[in-house]
């Protein structure tokens, strides 16, 4: 697959999620009920992020046992976790950042792929590699709004995904910019509610997130 039509299918995935969870799962029996409460407020796209030992597990189990989830592995910060998430199965693949061997490794497979960036050198990098759909991130530390608009202006034909500081209080002013896809951010799946199964909590502020955040 070309970088192209690569980055074309992330970009339809974002603009079709809205909001993509971020998921730091710390115990594998977690995964599953988590991944089914989220798909059954409406948010299919889950980021499962490789900040636990139980991540790859976690993804495994969400991949096999919840047909409806689209499941993407984040934090990926070298060639070797890019690997792990192709063989996973994943559908696609999320940086906090970017390297060279990063870039050059994911410019090179087939997963649909956006690295993080924070400055207009980083966005630089990613599309000199044909990463034209990019994390902004951390977007709130990072400048917010107003640095994402900045940014826009020498590269207009770039789409992001901010995460970092996004929750129910300002997603939708995100979500109004023409450049965002989607948003990430961990607020619809709190660690105290994941940690003590409140699965029912989670769906319902699922479905109170999908109803109001509708892009303009």
């Amino acid at each position: 697959m070309t970088a192209l039509p690569r980055q074309q299918q992330l970009a339809a995935l974002f603009k079709q999620a809205v909001v993509i969870p971020v998921l730091t799962i710390e115990k594998v029996e977690h995964a599953v009920p988590l991944a089914k409460a989220l798909v059954a407020g409406g948010v299919r796209m889950l980021e499962v992020t490789l900040r636990t030992d139980a991540a790859i597990a976690a993804a495994k189990a969400i991949i096999a046992e919840v047909p409806d989830a689209i499941v993407g592995i984040g934090t990926i910060l070298n060639a070797d976790d890019l690997a792990r998430a192709r063989a996973l199965g994943a559908k696609f693949g999320i940086s906090p950042g970017l390297t060279p061997d990063l870039l050059k490794a994911a410019a090179a497979g087939d997963l649909p792929f956006a690295p993080g960036i924070a400055t207009a050198s980083e966005l630089m990098q990613a599309l000199a590699a044909g990463f034209d759909v990019v994390k902004f991130f951390p977007a709130e530390q990072a400048g917010g709004i107003k640095a994402l608009r900045a940014l826009a202006g020498p590269f207009p034909n770039v789409r992001f995904c901010p995460t970092g500081g996004i929750g129910d209080a300002n997603a939708a002013a995100w979500l109004a910019e023409p450049n965002v896809l989607c948003v990430g951010g961990s607020w619809l799946c709190p660690a105290a509610d994941i940690r003590t199964g409140n699965w029912a909590g989670i769906t319902a502020m699922c479905e109170r997130a999908m109803k109001s955040l509708k892009r303009p």
